[in-house]
């Protein structure tokens, strides 16, 4: 990792046909191991189309806004909020593509340059994260990022998913002010 130069920037038109890769291309128990549920999975037609209208919808009207976390000029992963109320709140969710990438420390550090967009772009007071608490590797992301477990509990966290423990961690725009 040390020698990639790691950016972040808005989803492009262009990184659609990669991000449906991720989700597409994925074994079964990996989308498993996050809490997706199978079933809930949306054709590839009508989720290149979900992406579409979310490059092609203005910002403010978004109901997902798309991060996209690259390692030296070439896309390698993703954050998205979605659930979001203006000037208030948001639910993230962090991806890192390649396994080959995964724990050697890049996501906390593509998340700790996601979330000025987030605070910024969104005017969000807070970003809170809610992944499956079976799946550790998030959880160690989020607290090595400055985020602060709030709770554990059972819910449904989002429309692909099944019911499931999960793990709410949460940065306000003054704690991670304070941190940069």
């Amino acid at each position: 990792m040390e020698n990639l130069v790691l950016s972040v920037r808005e989803l492009e038109e262009q990184d659609v046909d990669a991000l449906m890769h991720y989700w597409f291309s994925a074994d079964k128990a990996f989308l498993e191991g996050m809490g997706v549920d199978l079933a809930k999975m949306p054709d590839k037609a009508e989720w290149r189309e979900t992406l579409l209208r979310q490059v092609q919808t203005p910002l403010h009207e978004k109901p997902s806004y798309c991060i996209i976390w690259q390692a030296d000029g070439q896309a390698v992963g993703h954050s998205n909020v979605n659930k979001i109320v203006p000037g208030q709140e948001a639910s993230m969710h962090l991806h890192l593509w390649s396994s080959g990438l995964r724990q050697k420390g890049m996501g906390t550090t593509f998340v700790k340059m996601t979330l000025p967009y987030f605070f910024r772009n969104l005017g969000l007071q807070m970003v809170y994260a809610e992944p499956y608490a079976l799946n550790p590797a998030p959880h160690r992301t989020l607290q090595k990022a400055g985020f602060q477990l709030v709770k554990e509990y059972t819910t449904t966290p989002g429309w692909i998913n099944f019911e499931q423990p999960v793990k709410r961690w949460e940065m306000t725009q003054k704690r991670f002010n304070t941190m940069v």
